[in-house]
């Protein structure tokens, strides 16, 4: 099912499946921002990441005494999420532990996401809530992805990332398996911009640390037209699109990490967004402003 929020900027559509932002379109010009999710190149809008973000070893999890398949990103981004309720300006699904969750995470739990819009700006809150009899270690973070180029008057190079502060960048590497492995690398030194072009992610993705930052945008050059994640709250920010000139770029603000390579497959040895005792919760917010 879908479901639409609109106001005089913006036009918003959410998706039960997966609890992802389908499509934004920006009304003075009719920009749609959000990737379409074409099944050739890669088949989501805007991904949330439960109970883990990245990969896990071989992906299995051990908890409660029991092996658990773990696939990459969680189970939330691939299973139908339940409408709640709709009002003028608010949206809010829930994805609730059933008995096909816990055959992959044995955790009772509940899984709230609240999209608010707020004239050019979309919040979306995820609130994890502890239903089990024991504590719950999780992960979580978001995955959205923005169309490039924003019309057919314009091309991929024509846009840059931009940080709201002067950065040196590190970025911690997951290659080859995905895995950390304790090695990281720099992106440039002192730059508030990066180009997108062909080169940005021939090495697939780029998991940036400790920035400064308020916002990261992908702005188009001249003309003041952007997509600005705010990512203040968040300790980790990913950037990610496939090889070659992107069809989309991915701003990806993460709680929490993928496991280490070679690292233990115990739930309460990976490192985690937050550990949650029996009744509490937790919340987190990713506010998008598409402007001009």
């Amino acid at each position: 099912m879908e479901y639409t929020l609109e106001n005089e900027y913006l036009k918003v559509t959410v998706t039960t499946w997966g609890a992802q932002v389908k499509s934004v379109v920006r009304k003075c010009d009719g920009v749609e921002h959000m990737w379409q999710a074409d099944p050739a190149v890669w088949g989501y809008h805007a991904p949330i990441l439960f109970p883990h973000a990245g990969k896990v070893v071989d992906n299995e999890i051990e908890a409660k005494g029991k092996v658990y398949p773990a696939s990459q990103h969680g189970f939330a981004r691939n299973m139908e999420h339940t409408f709640v309720e709709q009002t003028e300006d608010t949206i809010v699904l829930e994805l609730s532990s059933t008995p096909e969750t816990l055959e992959k995470f044995p955790y009772e739990f509940c899984l709230v996401s609240t999209f608010t819009l707020e004239n050019d700006t979309l919040h979306h809150t995820l609130t994890v809530e502890n239903l089990d009899e024991e504590k719950m270690p999780f992960g979580i973070g978001y995955h959205p992805a923005f169309t490039v180029p924003f019309d057919d008057k314009h091309k991929a190079t024509d846009y840059e990332l931009r940080f709201s502060q002067v950065e040196s960048p590190i970025c911690i590497n997951n290659l080859p398996y995905g895995l950390m492995h304790g090695d990281i690398y720099h992106l440039p030194a002192n730059i508030q911009t990066l180009a997108v072009d062909e080169n940005l992610f021939k090495d697939d993705s780029h998991c940036m640390v400790n920035l400064k930052s308020s916002t990261l945008g992908l702005y188009e050059k001249g003309t003041g037209r952007a997509v600005v994640c705010n990512i203040e709250e968040f300790p980790y920010t990913l950037l990610w699109s496939k090889p070659g000139m992107p069809k989309f770029i991915c701003i990806e603000p993460w709680h929490s990490l993928p496991s280490a390579e070679g690292g233990s497959k115990k739930w309460e040895e990976k490192p985690a967004a937050a550990v949650l005792q029996p009744g509490e919760s937790w919340s987190t917010t990713l506010s998008t402003s598409f402007v001009r």
